[in-house]
């Protein structure tokens, strides 16, 4: 930091104590742009603002913007036996796996990959009997705030939670790092690379990657979108607002709803999409 650094640095801070330690804030928004200031002047860096801005994001956000859907989920049958846990837990790579019945329809527990492997290297011969390492599931409404859901986790040490929709039907689960993506940003892995940039949430709601190519969302929705210099979805809604949208924005464009559900003061990072319901494009 150069000497013009350090005393602009100096003077906003001398300004922040006089215009807010005095006087409480009345919003949110003025936090908002609280934090954008002291970001222009060398207060913090853009990544502790976005970390910030997204803490403050769990309260508006709900367990159905982030949660894994029901089809998407990995879960293992009742009556599975040791080689096909240890097959789905090898493909698929995660830690934890609920438990289901045979109807599908109710979860029974869940088991952890590390329990199945420790047997495994203790008593390779006998069949691994998972109701001796069934823990507890956790079950969270759709509705859920992401910041209920985080107090939830801490309470409870747990780290996965199964979703319930209005009817008491298996909707999805949810995952600690589900919920620390919106404050952190996203937290890919060797696997993550391998996940789909469009999932279906079913009832016309899909989960988007924001930087998924248009052409992919043309092929995917069986579509062709009019633009013209843009090569991704996250470059369409931007113009479309004509400005980087804030955490839940929401824009019609081209016969379709966009919906911002993760966003910093960078880029958009996930979206949330379905058909309009009078197909015109705007």
């Amino acid at each position: 930091m150069n000497k013009e650094q350090f005393s602009l640095k100096s003077f906003f801070l001398q300004r922040l104590k006089k215009r807010y330690l005095h006087i409480p804030l009345r919003s949110s928004d003025e936090l908002l742009r609280m934090l954008k200031e002291a970001e222009e002047n060398y207060i913090i860096d853009s990544n502790s603002r976005s970390i910030i801005e997204g803490t403050m994001q769990l309260e508006k956000l709900e367990v159905r913007d982030v949660m894994v859907p029901k089809s998407k989920m990995v879960m293992i049958e009742h009556q599975s036996t040791t080689k096909e846990l240890l097959d789905i837990m090898i493909k698929s790579s995660h830690s934890r796996f609920p438990i289901i019945n045979s109807d599908k329809n109710k979860i029974q527990g869940v088991i952890l990959a590390k329990d199945l492997l420790g047997f495994l290297v203790e008593k390779q011969n006998f069949e691994f009997n998972y109701k001796q390492y069934l823990r507890d599931s956790l079950f969270v409404p759709e509705s859920k705030t992401l910041g209920a859901l985080l107090r939830d986790f801490q309470q409870k040490k747990s780290h996965m939670a199964i979703v319930m929709d209005e009817y008491g039907e298996i909707a999805g689960l949810v995952t600690l790092e589900d919920v620390l993506e919106q404050i952190v940003g996203e937290i890919e892995d060797e696997h993550d690379l391998e996940e789909d940039n469009i999932i279906d949430f079913g009832e016309g709601r899909f989960l988007l990657k924001a930087n998924t190519p248009i052409e992919e969302f043309d092929e995917f929705f069986k579509v062709k979108l009019q633009v013209e210099n843009l090569d991704t979805v996250a470059g369409l809604v931007i113009k479309g607002f004509t400005r980087l949208p804030e955490q839940m924005d929401e824009i019609s464009l081209q016969g379709f709803n966009f919906k911002i559900l993760k966003t910093d003061s960078r880029r958009i990072h996930l979206l949330e999409v379905e058909r309009s319901m009078n197909g015109n494009n705007a």
